[in-house]
């Protein structure tokens, strides 16, 4: 009795395990992949509504090709060491697409991952050069300008509409901010001008009043700083603590409504880059209307750019009708998207063409286009 009985039980594991691969290969499996806790959650978070909110619109309407977008959600923290684990994670479960990482170390922690795997990654925010410029991650692609970018555009501010000279740049250590004070040292240099001061420091810190004390007696009219709004926050708070009027700018690591709450009334009148605004864009405003019928808000840091990345995805989809990564890069270089970031196609380092930054103040508690 026991033979037929162990048949029988091994024709229905067969079975099983058949119609769950047929199942699995009905979806298309999209890793969504980036702080969704800690303190640079309020970076990852609109990732994830924006993702949701665009592959819900098309599961509705039917799925791509007929298979329904399946999200594989992962939590990096924004760090390079959990960031790998992540990538792992996403690779077993079968992602054929990921969105993310975040920030440029855990993203450039992961890439090697997912490109043993040939797994497109599209990134809404990792915005270090080396990503599109080292050859070393075919598979990579983002929906923001570099550092590079960036770094120009707040020396190119702080010489030309603040008139100053005297500059110190600071930064957190990390992949992300220190390459932005370094690309920014670089051209101040190429414009015949030397910083004041350049040093680094430890993120996570309670007391900054050391760095403070430097650009005090450095003398400088302004200071850059590249890394995120934890840190920028207290540096900012401290400095006006000694009454210190130098003008604070610094990058979209920093152009969060997160930075304005911690530090408060010390918040006004900091610079920080940020994605060219496009709220007059229609997809814009239906990208944002969207997430506040859903979510009851207003999205968060790098919801433009992350919507733009999930649309993007889709139409290469839809156009490649394979998740093949050769198939998936040609259809993002040979088309162009509509979306809350401009109109935008990649170019064949993965960088998006049609995307930049431009500069934002706080004023009255908000971040506005600066004049």
């Amino acid at each position: 009795m026991k033979a037929p009985i162990m048949k029988t039980l091994l024709a229905a594991t067969v079975s099983m395990t058949l119609a769950m691969s047929a199942q699995a290969a009905d979806t298309i499996k999209l890793g969504v992949a980036g702080a969704h806790s800690g303190d640079l959650a309020s970076y990852g978070l609109p990732t994830v509504n924006a993702v949701k909110l665009v592959t819900d619109e098309v599961n509705a309407k039917g799925g791509i090709d007929g298979k329904q977008i399946e999200l594989l959600i992962e939590d990096d923290v924004c760090k390079p060491e959990v960031a790998t684990n992540t990538a792992t994670k996403l690779v077993s479960e079968g992602a054929d697409v990921v969105i993310g990482h975040i920030c440029s170390g855990a993203t450039k922690a992961a890439l090697p991952i997912y490109t043993s795997a040939d797994i497109l990654v599209v990134s809404p925010s990792a915005t270090s050069p080396e990503l599109t410029q080292s050859g070393d991650y075919p598979n990579f692609a983002r929906t923001i300008a570099a550092d590079d970018v960036q770094a120009k555009t707040i020396v190119d501010f702080a010489l030309d509409e603040l008139g100053v000279s005297k500059i110190a740049i600071i930064h957190d250590k990390g992949d992300y901010g220190k390459g932005l004070a370094e690309f920014a040292q670089a051209y101040l240099q190429s414009k015949g001008i030397e910083e004041v001061l350049f040093e680094g420091v430890t993120p996570g810190a309670v007391d900054y009043s050391a760095i403070v004390r430097k650009i005090d007696r450095s003398d400088a009219e302004a200071v850059i700083y590249g890394g995120y709004h934890p840190e920028a926050s207290k540096i900012v708070k401290q400095m006006r603590k000694k009454r210190m009027d130098t003008a604070f700018l610094s990058d979209d690591g920093v152009k969060d409504d997160t930075f304005i709450k911690v530090a408060g009334k010390d918040a006004e009148g900091v610079y920080a880059t940020g994605p060219r605004d496009n709220t007059t864009n229609p997809v814009t405003i239906a990208a944002r209307e969207a997430h506040k019928a859903a979510y009851g808000d207003d999205p968060g840091a790098f919801y433009d750019n992350a919507y733009a990345a999930a649309l993007a995805v889709v139409a290469a989809l839809e156009n490649a009708g394979s998740t093949d990564l050769d198939a998936l890069k040609k259809a993002m270089q040979e088309n162009t998207v509509d979306t809350p970031v401009g109109t935008i196609s990649f170019a064949e380092n993965g960088d998006a063409v049609g995307v930049g930054f431009t500069m934002y103040q706080v004023k009255d508690g908000a971040y506005v286009q600066a004049k």
